[in-house]
């Protein structure tokens, strides 16, 4: 990522911060490289990313290391290692990686990729659902993301899925014939991963599908009717998906997802879930979690990815002749002006003298300073005012002169 992207991304990582950590969340970042078998337990062995996306290998020791290929178990590794259920609940963590899966590459997919995401550990409270739904939405608001679509379901907990489960595996195997040889064998793993199949024979069988949300339990329906009430209140529009699930089997409850239309067949911006279960699976105490990842280049695709205005540069230090003694003289007031907080450069290409005014002019220079032998000449490109002085006051005479303006 070069040039306009790159100060593209650095804005959209300054927005999310300032979002973020104003509603509390702390910056954290996780190791490149986790041990293989996070992944596995956490994220799912019947899932597409442990199945074919990983990237793993075997290091000196014979660890099985992979790539994160995504951000949640990490951050829930780290919660429980680093004793973080001993703080005040629920902690809020966010971050800003990269991350690696195994994909055909296209636009707003890469096998290297960056997202931004935010976990809230600790509490079952329904406002930790709405507010992070929220935080995202505002997000993407503030970046620009056109035609932004929120979708919003509820999985249930882990026992009423566990119910529906058994009806949802009866419906597809009463109906296997005609369904994709892929999501035949993972009737038995994960079942919920055929409602996002795009096989015909498939999604002709999953509209008459029995429903997760007709099947949750009253403590779910009411946990669900909360975070609808609460997105309500806080004027975010959704509508509720029947048929949404998520690619990871840690999901529970509230799941979500947000689509650009912009984007087209790779439409999903970003989403996320509750994950009740997560913590404990890995080891920790029960700790509930609630928490999302959006893709920085589909936000860039989508929303409005002009970098912002470069700072103007306030100096500019050219040379007079091509002397090593003018531009001793020129370096030494390049570090002044830097370490009195002035945007400064000096000509580092042997241009000539107007080959070095011509640069100053296409850097947008507020001064040029005309580094002689005794004295400089400091012009003001505004106003089209110049003095000549001695070269050790040019620094002092451009601050004087921003004090004044």
């Amino acid at each position: 990522m070069l040039g306009d992207q790159a100060a593209a991304r650095t804005a959209i990582e300054s927005r999310a911060r300032a979002i973020l950590e104003s509603a509390g969340y702390e910056r954290i970042e996780t190791p490149t490289f986790e041990a293989t078998e996070l992944f596995a337990r956490g994220v799912g062995e019947s899932t597409d990313i442990v199945r074919k996306e990983m990237f793993t290998l075997t290091d000196a020791a014979g660890r099985s290391l992979t790539l994160r290929p995504e951000g949640t178990a990490p951050v829930c590794r780290a919660y429980v290692e680093h004793g973080m259920h001993k703080r005040r609940q629920p902690v809020k963590l966010w971050y800003l990686s990269s991350f690696f899966r195994h994909e055909r590459a296209q636009a707003g997919r890469f096998r290297q990729f960056w997202q931004v995401g935010a976990e809230a550990l600790g509490s079952e409270d329904p406002a930790v659902d709405a507010e992070s739904i929220a935080l995202l939405a505002t997000l993407l608001s503030e970046l620009h993301v056109r035609d932004v679509r929120l979708r919003l379901a509820s999985l249930g907990s882990i026992e009423s899925r566990l119910v529906y489960r058994v009806r949802l595996q009866a419906h597809l195997r009463a109906n296997e014939e005609s369904l994709s040889g892929d999501v035949r064998e993972r009737i038995e793993l994960n079942p919920l991963r055929a409602f996002d199949s795009d096989h015909p024979g498939t999604q002709a069988v999953m509209a008459s599908a029995p429903r997760l949300l007709d099947h949750l339990s009253e403590d779910d329906c009411e946990h669900f009717a909360q975070v609808r009430a609460l997105l309500d209140v806080a004027s975010v529009p959704y509508e509720v998906d029947p048929t949404l699930v998520r690619g990871l089997d840690y999901y529970t409850r509230t799941v979500f997802e947000f689509t650009s239309d912009a984007l087209g067949a790779q439409s999903g911006v970003g989403g996320g879930g509750r994950y009740d279960g997560l913590i404990e699976q890995l080891g920790g105490p029960r700790t509930p979690g609630m928490g999302w990842a959006a893709g920085i280049e589909r936000i860039m695709l989508a929303g409005d990815s002009r970098p912002p205005a470069p700072a103007p540069l306030e100096l500019f230090l050219a040379l007079q002749e091509p002397q090593p003694a003018l531009r001793s003289i020129a370096f030494t007031l390049l570090g002044e002006a830097r370490a009195a907080g002035l945007s400064a450069q000096m000509d580092l290409g042997e241009r000539s003298l107007k080959g070095q005014l011509g640069h100053a002019a296409a850097l947008g220079a507020r001064f040029v300073a005309v580094i002689g032998g005794e004295h400089a000449t400091l012009k003001d490109t505004q106003d089209g005012g110049q003095q000549t002085l001695a070269p050790d006051a040019v620094v002092h005479a451009v601050l004087r002169a921003h004090t004044s303006l």
